[in-house]
């Protein structure tokens, strides 16, 4: 892929790139400042050096396996210093864009804050020879209690411009609408609920959009004009949808991210979310993507979040 064919009046931005950024963790442990909001994180009383260990383990595994997809894996490592245990979820604070801008993202809770780091993305642009030449930062909303935790709050249809969200306490509606205006993108927004009516905290556990596949828990999105309005934007777009339900979402099927292989089309996905899909449903997602299966347990339990969360996607075009 030539990422320089993505700037903004070259042509339709693709919708996914090969190259991704990934945090390898310092510090890895069941956030208590976010299991209030995340119905997916588990606390656990294991020493803290062994939860490390598993994850950093299957953190190198996935970073192999999607190397060897022909996947442009960009590792850093998280700052020992800062006791950010979510760090290797990286997709949360930044996402970068075809036209060379780069967003920061308003987090919800103190140490995830502490995971945004300007400098090392300039760094990884140097270095890698890609033009970042502007910053939208969003970050200032923490002030007013607004959050917006980037491509896990939001689920972008680059080429389409649209940005799926779910509203919740870390997606709201005001931090969505000054990201639309601002990268020229037009907000599909809806409200999402477990079966035990709590708010989904992020939307890239119920939904992903690939380039003619896309992956959501329609049950779980609140019936009306918010769920019309889904539908209604898939169909627009030319999607392929691929249902899902509670239980599978429950196994991380939702949390998938589709990138561009060196073969062709391939979907970022861990071993339990593969496992739960039907027949039916993987034979349908593998028409459209070869399947990459990340074994990531640990990480899922303790943090909440699974491959997806993991991946940060690099868009930024050639110097």
């Amino acid at each position: 892929m030539t990422r320089g064919e993505n700037v903004r009046g070259s042509g339709p931005e693709r919708q996914c790139t090969a190259s991704v950024l990934m945090i390898r963790p310092a510090t890895f442990y069941s956030n208590p400042e976010t299991l209030g909001t995340n119905a997916f994180q588990h606390a656990v009383s294991a020493p803290r050096a062994d939860t490390l260990a598993a994850a950093q383990a299957e953190f190198d595994a996935a970073a192999s396996a999607l190397a060897d997809a022909g996947i442009e894996v960009v590792i850093a490592e998280a700052d020992p210093a800062a006791d950010t245990p979510d760090a290797l979820f990286p997709n949360n604070w930044f996402s970068t864009h075809a036209d060379g801008r780069v967003a920061l993202y308003p987090m919800a809770t103190p140490s995830r804050r502490r995971e945004r780091r300007l400098p090392l993305l300039q760094s990884i642009a140097a270095q890698r020879g890609l033009d970042l030449r502007g910053v939208v930062d969003l970050s200032p909303l923490e002030a007013q209690e607004c959050y917006l935790e980037g491509t896990g709050s939001l689920i972008l249809d680059r080429p389409h411009r649209l940005a799926y969200a779910s509203r919740s306490p870390r997606t709201h509606e005001v931090a969505v609408e000054k990201f639309c205006e601002a990268f020229g993108y037009r907000s599909v927004l809806f409200d999402a609920h477990d079966e035990s009516g709590r708010p989904i905290y992020h939307t890239n556990v119920i939904m992903a959009v690939g380039t003619e596949l896309a992956v959501l828990a329609s049950s779980l999105v609140a019936p009306g004009a918010g769920l019309r309005r889904v539908f209604d934007a898939l169909e627009s777009s030319g999607k392929v949808l691929l249902d899902l339900s509670p239980e599978q979402i429950g196994e991380f099927a939702g949390n998938v991210l589709f990138l561009e292989g060196a073969a062709g089309p391939v979907v970022a996905i861990s071993r339990r979310a593969l496992a739960s899909l039907s027949r039916a449903q993987r034979l349908l997602l593998e028409q459209h993507a070869r399947p990459v299966v990340c074994a990531v347990e640990t990480i899922e339990h303790l943090g909440g979040g699974g491959i997806r969360c993991m991946l940060a996607e690099l868009f930024l075009p050639d110097a």
